[in-house]
């Protein structure tokens, strides 16, 4: 249900920002007398729109909506776990009125649909969501390409961190916590990866997360009682598979849930470790890895998560205001979230998307989204060759 209410909010959303950057008048410019100046912005061409399948219809809609709302054809690509999804949402596009000519629908696998679109040289941009190396791969190809440089959208994964500090209202940091590590089992690019503690409450915060996770229900995503379903795929169960056996040996598993028997389930799991650079990359599962620090410390603890040079989601749990400056100045990040859960941003409110290795920009969901799309073209007009300045009449 949610992700059909993102579904639409992107189209409405996209829609009125069309109507209102991409008027045929453009926006007028201040110039001289006996001159009339506008900036108009305009389609590109083709764009190449490739998905992710965690957010099988939200993301593919938005995408897509935000190309043709600039005045694009767009050839989909969606991962290839979720092709039925994407059929179906295509099929709704057309049905509402849509030229089939402007939307292909073009399942299959990366590295050999989604590589050919990447490479072609009549594609006029892409937009990209998905994982950092899949994003390096596309960059290259499009650097390889012959013919006009061409707009690379790029959201990516991170390394999302929250920090609490002794002032934090326990209960709410466990329920913000639990919801952003282990909601969607993990699974959402904005999930929560490191949770840093301050020494003289960790151990408190701890105990309450291990009764949280008690709590939760695993099973089949379908029933409503269920709070975390299985993992995409066997590959992403044995990678959270492998992380975890490298837990066991190199750090301390907190706490682990039994896994139900059959399928793709990855039970949750709180393990700790000794310092942010202790992962490499993002681990994408339910998978939640605890910082000790020291107050004293906390410029170097923060500059160390940022020198991982990822920079999505960022969480604060304080009820002191410079702390949390203090700590969004020390990790940047695309959205920061300040005594609330890290995930769920809302189109048109959180504008959503991250910096450095997490991504390129524009924000979906937000003011910014469409200009990446489109061409700008700005038209000068020497109105006096018509006789005169009607501007000046009107004094």
């Amino acid at each position: 249900m949610a992700e059909v209410r993102e579904a639409v909010d992107f189209c409405r959303y996209y829609a009125v920002l069309a109507e209102d950057q991409f008027g045929l008048a453009g926006q007028l410019l201040h110039g001289p007398v006996g001159e009339t100046n506008s900036l108009r912005l305009a389609g590109r061409g083709v764009f190449v729109c490739i998905s992710p399948w965690n957010f099988p219809l939200a993301i593919f809609t938005g995408q897509i909506a935000a190309a043709l709302a600039a005045g694009n054809a767009v050839l989909a690509k969606p991962a290839e776990q979720a092709p039925l999804i994407a059929h179906e949402a295509v099929k709704l596009f057309h049905a509402a009125g849509l030229d089939p000519r402007l939307l292909a629908l073009l399942p299959g696998r990366g590295e050999t649909v989604g590589a050919a679109l990447t490479a072609h040289e009549q594609l006029d941009g892409v937009a990209f969501t998905g994982g950092t190396e899949t994003a390096w791969r596309i960059n290259q190809t499009l650097a390889q390409r012959q013919g006009p440089i061409v707009p690379f959208i790029a959201e990516t994964g991170g390394l999302n961190g929250m920090f609490v500090d002794t002032t934090a209202q326990r209960e709410q940091v466990i329920d913000d916590v639990i919801a952003s590590a282990f909601g969607s089992a993990g699974q959402r690019c904005s999930a929560l990866r490191l949770l840093f503690l301050p020494h003289d409450t960790a151990d408190h915060i701890i105990d309450g997360l291990k009764g949280a996770m008690d709590a939760l229900v695993i099973g089949d995503p379908a029933l409503a009682a269920t709070d975390v379903g299985p993992v995409i795929d066997a590959e992403a169960k044995a990678a959270l598979d492998q992380h975890l056996i490298r837990l066991r040996h190199e750090a301390k598993v907190l706490h682990s849930l039994e896994t139900p028997r059959g399928g793709t389930f990855f039970a949750p799991v709180l393990a700790e470790i000794p310092a942010a650079d202790f992962l490499e990359r993002e681990v994408f599962g339910p998978i939640l890895h605890v910082v000790r620090y020291a107050p004293e410390d906390l410029d170097a603890v923060a500059t160390a998560l940022a020198a991982r040079r990822y920079g999505l989601t960022l969480g604060v749990h304080s009820r002191i205001e410079s702390f949390a400056a203090d700590v969004q100045r020390l990790v940047p990040a695309g959205n920061a979230y300040v005594n609330r859960a890290m995930t769920g941003a809302v189109v048109g409110v959180q504008p959503f998307g991250g910096e450095g290795l997490s991504g390129t920009g524009p924000k979906a969901g937000g003011p910014h989204a469409l200009l990446r799309y489109a061409v700008e073209r700005a038209v000068s007009i020497n109105i006096t060759a018509q006789g005169g300045d009607p501007a000046l009449l009107n004094l």
